[in-house]
């Protein structure tokens, strides 16, 4: 998890207040549904945020309004202080869709280069750029080879490189990390901090939850369209030790089965006996007990919320 501090005085360069949409499906009948109920959340200049919440939470359309393809049913939205309606609130921002759509025939290099002249870049200074994003994201190599000839990672670092031709302030991405091996993961996270470290502001949805623990300086988690959730990690996650895992060698039935009387549930690996205490208040009277039988402590390890602990209490 980043250090960096946010402050109640930093830009908010997303303000979302109250935002609504409401789809109507169906060929006959038109049902109104219902995706994004009321949500409301902002984004300070220079953090990372995190996005968050189970398939169907209204995460993607909730995006999809902020960067202007669909419109709010109610509800208002704001980039860098201007209504997402207006189109010169998205000229600061650079955007990754879920998935990243190429004519297949085009290649990185023809892609990239449309996405810069489509931000206003032209000439040898977008050639250059075109260049530096696609070695930016370790896929010059292929810069000339069509699309529909490369991985979905591939794709996936050809959309990133889109996003960031045009050097833009802030950063929107939508499951940045899909398609991606876990060494382009870690390419990825590397890029995003050193984004970041540049003085960019990124915000983005994903559902790699250790990702975003690792990453996020704040979060906000939808649920059913509505934000259960918002705020600094660091004050959302719960400090207490909640379980205390011991890991023990050289236990004898007679101290297997004393375990097991006084309640706890022991799991059996090869040469090792693993269980769990809750809290940690009983963690010093366990292990005199097992030391006594003879045992072996091997490893006393606490464990406090994580964020899939947070999301799983209030998400699902």
């Amino acid at each position: 998890m980043s250090d960096a501090v946010v402050t109640d005085d930093r830009e908010r360069l997303i303000d979302v207040r109250g935002l609504e949409k409401t789809f109507k499906v169906g060929f006959l009948e038109r049902k109104r549904v219902t995706a994004v109920k009321g949500v409301s959340f902002d984004v300070r200049r220079g953090e990372i945020f995190g996005f968050l919440g189970p398939n169907g939470a209204g995460k993607t359309t909730t995006i999809k309004m902020l960067t202007g393809l669909i419109a709010p049913s109610g509800g208002e939205a704001f980039l860098f202080g201007k209504p997402v309606r207006e189109p010169t609130s998205r000229t600061r921002i650079g955007f990754l869709p879920e998935n990243p759509y190429v004519y297949p025939y085009l290649t990185p290099r023809e892609f990239v280069e449309l996405s810069g002249t489509l931000s206003g870049m032209g000439g040898k200074s977008l050639r250059s750029r075109t260049m530096e994003v696609l070695e930016l994201l370790k896929i010059a190599y292929a810069a000339d080879r069509q699309v529909r000839r490369l991985s979905k990672g591939m794709l996936q670092r050809t959309g990133l490189a889109a996003a960031l031709v045009s050097d833009p302030e802030m950063l929107i991405l939508d499951e940045p990390m899909s398609g991606l091996d876990p060494v382009g993961r870690k390419e990825v996270k590397d890029l995003i901090f050193a984004e970041r470290d540049r003085g960019r502001t990124i915000f983005f949805s994903t559902h790699i939850l250790g990702d975003v623990e690792a990453m996020c300086d704040r979060v906000a988690i939808l649920r059913e369209g509505k934000v259960v959730v918002s705020g600094a990690l660091r004050s959302l996650l719960r400090g207490d030790v909640l379980r205390t895992e011991i890991t023990l060698a050289n236990v004898s039935a007679e101290l297997e089965a004393a375990l097991v009387e006084k309640g706890f549930t022991v799991h059996r690996r090869p040469d090792l006996v693993v269980f769990d205490i809750e809290g940690e208040g009983r963690v010093g009277e366990v292990l005199r007990l097992v030391l006594d039988a003879g045992a072996q402590v091997v490893e006393v390890t606490p464990r406090r919320e994580t964020l899939e602990d947070l999301f799983l209490r209030r998400a699902l």
